[in-house]
């Protein structure tokens, strides 16, 4: 498929009507689905939610705060039947309780390693911090758990320009030392919407398409 075909068709997908299924705070609670699952992760305030927004073209699908460790279950969204996009919460926030942060990684752990559906993880880092110990940590676990993920930069408009190969040169050889990692690291920010057609696109390789016939799971109760 060529660049062009890839980028709309990647912007069809993500123009889809795109549905809050339901919060998840057990593996117990995760619904059967037939769909591919896109999952989104990374640092607390890395900007997951503001992604899922930007790529969607919705301005509060999911929850965007400045407080650090706020997203505290995983979120579900079907998106036009095709796919569903996950938002794990955050991980790497010092402040939140022991138990909690455990808490929250075993439910993560939990779900990576044991949900068949999962076709893809973003794993995003915040481009004014590089990548960290906790995320070398975290590609580690995916690597364990034999999960593709693609690196995603974030806030990229936040850097200067001219920081902005340093950084991409960084986290692609961070990547690349492991086996799960694909090669490509994208480079977004949902603020000027750098990058997004590139990354739709990508996660467009791994939805079904959309005369597969596929009935959708029952929607959860709207959130407050």
């Amino acid at each position: 498929m060529s660049n062009s075909k890839a980028i709309e068709r990647g912007r069809l997908l993500f123009a889809q009507e795109c549905r809050f299924l339901r919060p998840i705070v057990s593996l117990e609670d995760v619904p059967d689905t037939e769909l591919p699952e896109v999952a989104f992760i990374g640092r607390s305030n890395v900007g997951k939610s503001s992604l899922i927004n930007a790529l969607t073209g919705r301005n509060a699908l999911a929850r965007v705060s400045n407080t650090p460790g706020r997203t505290r279950e995983i979120n579900l969204f079907d998106l036009g039947r095709q796919l569903i996009l996950v938002d794990l919460p955050g991980y790497g926030f010092a402040r939140v309780a022991k138990a909690q942060s455990a808490a929250w990684r075993q439910l993560i752990s939990g779900y990576l390693k044991g949900r068949p559906q999962l076709a893809r993880v973003c794993l995003l880092i915040d481009s004014r911090h590089g990548v960290k110990d906790s995320d070398e940590e975290m590609m580690g676990l995916l690597d364990g758990a034999a999960v593709s993920f693609q690196t995603v930069l974030t806030k990229i408009d936040k850097i200067a320009a001219t920081e902005i190969p340093n950084v991409l040169n960084a986290t692609t050889s961070a990547t690349s030392k492991h086996t799960a990692g694909h090669p490509d690291v994208f480079v977004t920010s949902a603020e000027t919407g750098a990058g997004l057609p590139e990354l739709r696109a990508a996660l467009a390789d791994v939805a079904l398409a959309p005369d597969s016939g596929y009935k959708p799971a029952a929607a959860g109760k709207d959130r407050a």
